[in-house]
């Protein structure tokens, strides 16, 4: 599983895993209760894999801010979401110094670390997860490089 297979849908409280999509709807898991919903295509949904923090050059996937918490803390819950702003902006300064400041907000923050602290306690980050994001991410760079050896090869 990698977080393309995490949805947050707008409005709706928790995350959701992805099992099924049609044309007009998507059945996903609540990581909060387990129970299977349906979410209208209508509905803004995001995935987890799209999702990136402003840096001072690019953006930084989650996935390697997630890495950067699970890292720094061993495995174990990061700093609350509910904490006060001045000890979120601090954890943030010391794990990602390079963000931009004016393009992260504190409500990104919070939500961020809700994201991490919620993928932590259902065990979906943990070793093999972020194995799977590595594999996943060679795996694509190998397909990139096969395909720019074919373009050269055409030329």
């Amino acid at each position: 599983m990698t977080l393309r297979d995490i949805l947050h849908v707008s409005g709706k409280p928790g995350l959701y895993l992805l099992k099924a999509s049609s044309k007009n709807n998507v059945i996903a898991e609540s990581l909060l209760d387990g129970r299977n919903t349906s979410i209208s295509s209508r509905q803004p949904v995001m995935s987890l894999g799209d999702v990136a923090i402003y840096t001072q050059t690019e953006e930084m996937p989650l996935a390697d801010v997630f890495k950067r918490f699970y890292t720094r803390e061993g495995g174990p819950q990061a700093l609350s979401h509910k904490a006060d702003k001045s000890e979120v902006e601090a954890f943030f300064d010391e794990l990602l110094p390079e963000r931009d400041m004016e393009r992260v907000y504190f409500s990104d923050m919070k939500k961020v670390l809700q994201w991490y602290n919620l993928l932590l306690e259902k065990n979906i980050v943990n070793d093999e997860f972020f194995a799977a994001i590595e594999k996943e991410r060679e795996e694509m760079e190998a397909r990139m490089k096969e395909a720019e050896e074919t373009a050269q090869k055409e030329d």
